[in-house]
């Protein structure tokens, strides 16, 4: 096992007793069409999603007793979507273990979200069938850590693009931002585009997502840093 996979089991605070569901887990389809002997982590990624599922709305439920199902739902679905769970990703150094194809390495497939977070998925899934639900929910939600705290950031940067015009337009008005696709790569079932905003003329930043609009959230995240560290 490499050094890599043994340090994310570390950060996990749990050792799989079969190995081979942690490698399958961080076996990209990618790297699979390039050796079909390897299996990929669709499977898994499929069951820990439900098992991830599970174990929030249980906390979620348990944590806030008094909101009702649209507001739950939400708070789940704030802590499951691709940008959350790829953060959570690189918390354990999924990205180091990741087994990827070579075009989809040399295109920067170990920072896509949509990678990191279908990864992270298919650990928790491997996780469940290496042990029991109760075993997952220790090890899942010592990751997640202080739920209150986790949405407490989640919630203040789910509107990146909201957050951007609130602090251009004083200065500069309502219609200074201007968001452009500046590339698309991949085919029609597998699009992911790259976005960058625009302050009048004068770029602030670029983002990737398999939307267009998770695109320019994205790059309106990285506008905000850049805005942030009072780069011009």
């Amino acid at each position: 096992m490499t050094d890599a996979r043994q340090l994310l089991q570390a950060r996990l605070a749990y050792a799989f007793r079969d190995p081979s569901l942690l490698e399958c887990a961080v076996t990209h389809p990618s790297f699979a069409a390039e050796h079909p002997e390897a299996g990929n982590n669709q499977r898994l990624e499929f069951l820990g999603d439900a098992v991830l599922q599970i174990l929030l709305a249980d906390a979620l439920f348990r944590l806030f007793p008094d909101d009702r199902e649209g507001l739950l739902s939400k708070r789940r679905a704030l802590l499951v979507n691709r940008a959350f769970l790829a953060g959570l990703a690189r918390e354990i150094g999924a990205e180091s273990c990741l087994r990827l194809g070579k075009s989809e390495a040399k295109t920067g497939g170990r920072d896509r979200l949509s990678v990191l977070g279908d990864a992270f998925e298919a650990i928790v899934g491997a996780i469940y069938l290496d042990s029991d639900l109760p075993t997952a929910r220790r090890v899942i939600m010592g990751v997640y850590g202080d739920l209150t705290a986790r949405l407490a950031s989640t919630e203040e940067a789910d509107n990146p693009k909201g957050r951007l015009q609130e602090r251009v337009q004083p200065l500069h008005g309502n219609d200074a931002l201007r968001y452009e696709v500046v590339r698309t790569v991949g085919e029609d079932h597998a699009r992911e585009y790259e976005v960058a905003v625009f302050l009048v003329d004068r770029p602030l930043g670029t983002g990737r997502g398999t939307s267009k609009k998770l695109a320019e959230e994205a790059a309106a995240h990285v506008a905000l840093a850049a805005l942030a560290a009072g780069q011009p």
